[in-house]
């Protein structure tokens, strides 16, 4: 049986690396190798799988110090030892002078790391995080209401409660493990355990595997979840929906897209618009109706002389935040005509040289 991976190599870092380039190494390979992102490739969930597990470890500093203890006698591929001996290993039986024991728990390093350190008991590992983009329109972010979205992720069987045998199979002791649920390699004098590939680390056997499942006691699913927009919600927000995510134990992380909006745009909690006036109703002055983000109409009125690119402000027509609201401001601009009959010539012709203008 071939060692157990070294977690440097998995995460492609060197042995000195730092935190930082752990962290930056592990949230590239992650976004990579997510089983949502490749539903096709089934091996993508055991390569992400072993990224987090890699990541676990070698992020804290204290489990990175206990790994490196044990990576120093071989007992994974690749790792600093290289297959070195503990002192003691020259005697025929001998184990390496090293107490397993001694380091403890790893934490969410899953069943192999459970099965190295014979931990009775240890804790499920922590259900994975799904992270996701939703795209939302301006006026959901500003308003606030409910976004719905659909993830796929991994749910315990319903055919065989996740068990991986089929219905009336009989199950029976694992022959590879006898039961164990996992099973010994070494290296020089140093053995350690990881999961029976056979039994996947259960310790029986189905006569016959589920065929829903293929004896996994795993399926892919969609979920079909309601996210709820809070008002003045921002571009970029990520939101965090508890137990949502694969078997109703992991989180879901919802990073907020807000879409452009083709006639407001947002400057904190005030709201501008551009509404294009006539050179009449400039000259003049004019009553015009203004939309709100609510969907209503509202009457401004608009003074002679108005200048191109003058705001106007609504007051309370803005998007509410903790407790404040908002303004609206209107922003004219004055459209001149392209193109005049030759009777406007005239009149406008006689309008300058009326009041002074130059042309």
């Amino acid at each position: 049986m071939a060692p157990q991976r070294d977690y440097y190599q998995v995460l492609g870092v060197p042995e000195t690396a730092t935190t930082d380039e752990i962290k930056k190494a592990f949230r590239k390979l992650a976004k990579l190798h997510h089983p949502d992102r490749n539903p096709n490739k089934p091996q993508a969930a055991d390569r992400f799988k072993e990224i987090n597990e890699a990541h676990d470890v070698l992020s804290d500093a204290a489990k990175r110090k206990k790994y490196d203890q044990l990576r120093r006698y071989g007992a994974f591929a690749g790792g600093g030892g290289g297959g070195r001996r503990g002192p003691g290993d020259g005697d025929a039986g001998g184990g390496a002078d090293f107490d397993i024991s001694d380091l403890g728990s790893f934490g969410g390093l899953g069943d192999i790391f459970s099965s190295i350190f014979g931990r009775r008991g240890a804790k499920e590992p922590e259900a994975e995080e799904i992270e996701t983009t939703v795209a939302i329109p301006f006026r959901v972010a500003a308003l606030g209401g409910k976004v719905p979205i659909t993830l796929t992720m991994s749910e315990v069987c319903p055919t065989c409660a996740g068990k991986g045998a089929a219905p009336g199979a009989t199950i029976s002791t694992c022959p590879e493990c006898k039961g164990r649920g996992t099973i010994s390699f070494g290296q020089g004098g140093f053995a350690v355990n990881r999961p029976c590939p056979v039994c996947r680390g259960k310790g029986t056997v189905p006569s016959q595997r589920c065929g829903t499942c293929q004896g996994s006691g795993e399926v892919r699913v969609e979920k079909h979840i309601n996210v709820t927009i809070q008002p003045g919600t921002e571009d970029g927000l990520r939101i965090r929906l508890k137990n949502q995510g694969a078997k109703g134990r992991g989180d879901v992380i919802v990073q907020i897209q807000v879409e452009a909006d083709h006639f407001f745009r947002r400057e904190g909690v005030d709201v501008i618009c551009v509404v294009p006036i006539t050179l009449a109703q400039a000259m003049l002055g004019s009553r015009i109706k203004v939309k709100t983000l609510d969907g209503k109409k509202v009457v401004l009125k608009l003074p002679p002389g108005t200048q191109h690119g003058q705001k106007f402000r609504i007051p309370g027509q803005g998007i509410e935040k903790n407790g404040r609201r908002g303004d609206q401001y209107v922003e004219v601009h004055v459209e001149i005509p392209e193109r005049l009959t030759e009777e406007q010539q005239e009149a406008f012709k006689a309008f300058a040289e009326k009041t002074g203008l130059k042309y």
